[in-house]
């Protein structure tokens, strides 16, 4: 089970490099643009996603490896996914057709505060998330302690 509390690690570890590289692009070489992009959006949902992934298996496979999820556990993880769900729909709003910002063949999709706001709260609900899943359960005791 350490193995897999190790891939937890490295999951996190990868999507806390490429939300970093979302936000931050010039560190990749690329040029600096106006606004974020339809790009960095996916490279920041898709690193804050897998960030969170990685907790929940480290928490899983280093406290509670060998019991089942109790139900404060599971209403954690279910909280975690419903802020990475909301976080995806708030940063994609104009994109799918919801948001201030009208996709037009002239018009460029950019994230507006809004959508950046709903985003971070999404994320802070995610992480919440992940804390109610590692305080919920009693961990399991080993047999050689």
């Amino acid at each position: 089970m350490v193995r897999v509390s190790q891939l937890g690690i490295a999951v996190g570890a990868l999507g806390a490099m490429l939300a970093f590289m979302g936000v931050f692009p010039a560190v990749t070489g690329l040029p600096p643009t106006v606004g974020v992009g339809i790009v960095q959006i996916f490279a920041i949902l898709l690193g804050f996603s897998l960030l969170i992934f990685g907790a929940l298996l480290y928490v899983k496979f280093t406290f509670y490896a060998n019991s089942h999820s109790n139900l404060g556990q599971q209403i954690g993880t279910r909280l975690a996914m419903t802020g990475l769900v909301m976080a995806a729909m708030a940063s994609l709003a104009d994109v799918l057709g919801f948001g201030s910002h009208t996709n037009t063949a002239e018009s460029v999709i950019l994230m507006g505060p809004l959508q950046a706001i709903g985003m971070i709260f999404s994320y802070v609900i995610s992480s919440i998330g992940v804390l109610v899943y590692a305080v919920a359960g009693s961990p399991t005791l080993e047999e050689n302690e």
